[in-house]
């Protein structure tokens, strides 16, 4: 890849433009059999009963298509192993419950309590009139930058703290469970995600997942809606990142070496394919099977009309961390609390775009805008 031979420092920010402006430049790994520098990955095989993995909405284990990546001990790629009807679902839950209170969202910097507690309802009625408005203003539910779910990020502080806690959600613990689970970590808990909201200009900075006090367990990423290129570095932002493709449904483990790797989205794409909407979010409504009963319910009709309007121009993101090691806790110094909200516009955007690339941020008195 050209990319590799960039010299200079900060090689990764060089290459963040580089897909910034371009779609997507050759090299991009697509994950598929035979690919260069790809190959197939044996999962935990028996580790994950078909009953379990069906009530989160996922294949029998042996149907999954897992690879590995050359030169990245311990990162995993997943295709898309939900079963037919269970991306709406999971995409409802991030739309309609996830941003509700207690939880908390970058719209909490500017609005009241009481205004977000419930973005959904408040946006509804607008978003199922998006294909028939050229020109609206957008609803609460596209101002959404983040969501954290568990033990809540401190984006001045880069930490969590013991006292900013809400219950972790039981059906996303689950599905995390079983995904760690299938991947050979039996011990992972779901104490802490981090839900990203993007639109067609949006990008996520350069970083690192350093905060959370375990970093032996696996950080998971579950995309759904509209693709994106992502990149993933080395320990210094020295190392030159390598390109990859995530479509709706696939699914992302860094764990062992690859865990605290630099890593960033540049650009978000529309999925592979044509059509409004990927292939595994065309047939929302999908029968229960009689045999296993879900974890959550089937997205309504109604329901899918408002989570439909809004993924033809979006990608939904969930990064789900175990924050403390088996048996932990947290450091009793509290010293470096920070009680104050902050937008986390130095994980949402990359800062060294050229002005005409650049996504232009409020200021902290107004409401946010796209990613």
């Amino acid at each position: 890849m050209a990319a590799a031979m960039l010299e200079g420092e900060e090689v990764f920010r060089k290459i963040f433009r580089l897909y910034r402006r371009s779609p997507e430049p050759a090299g991009t790994v697509h994950f598929q059999p035979g690919e260069k520098a790809v190959r197939c990955a044996q999962l935990a095989v028996g580790a994950l009963s078909d009953q379990d993995a069906g009530r989160v909405g996922l294949q029998p284990l042996e149907q999954w298509k897992a690879y590995h990546l050359e030169g990245y001990p311990g990162f995993l790629f997943i295709n898309n192993p939900f079963l037919p009807g269970w991306q709406p679902r999971w995409v409802r839950q991030c739309l309609k419950l996830y941003p509700c209170k207690p939880n908390v969202c970058n719209l909490d910097l500017h609005m009241s309590s009481e205004q977000t507690a419930n973005l959904w309802s408040i946006s509804e009625k607008q978003l199922r009139k998006k294909m028939t408005q050229k020109r609206r203003e957008k609803t609460l539910l596209e101002k959404l930058r983040w969501v954290t779910l568990g033990f809540h990020y401190n984006w001045d502080t880069k930490k969590y703290y013991k006292e900013k806690f809400t219950p972790f959600p039981a059906d996303l613990a689950e599905l995390s469970r079983c995904v760690a689970l299938a991947c050979g970590f039996s011990n992972f808990k779901a104490e802490a995600a981090i839900l990203n909201y993007y639109h067609m200009d949006s990008s996520l900075g350069i970083h690192k997942d350093e905060a959370e006090l375990d970093h032996h367990s696996p950080l998971l990423s579950f995309s759904f809606g509209q693709s994106s290129i992502f990149l993933l570095g080395g320990q210094s932002r020295e190392v030159a990142p390598t390109a990859m493709m995530m479509n709706s449904g696939d699914i992302m483990v860094m764990s062992g070496a690859s865990r605290l790797l630099y890593h960033a989205v540049p650009r978000i794409l529309r999925h592979p394919g044509g059509g409004i909407l990927p292939p595994g979010l065309s047939d929302p409504i999908c029968g229960e099977d009689p045999y296993i009963k879900g974890l959550t319910e089937p997205c309504s009709p109604q329901d899918w009309e408002v989570c439909a309007a809004y993924l033809q121009d979006s990608r939904i993101n969930m990064t789900v961390r175990q924050v403390l090691e088996e048996g932990g806790s947290f450091p009793k110094d509290k010293s470096d609390q920070n009680d104050h909200m902050t937008t986390g516009d130095s994980y949402h955007n990359e800062e060294i775009l050229e002005p005409e690339l650049q996504i232009k941020r409020p200021k902290t008195s107004q409401m946010p805008q796209d990613e």
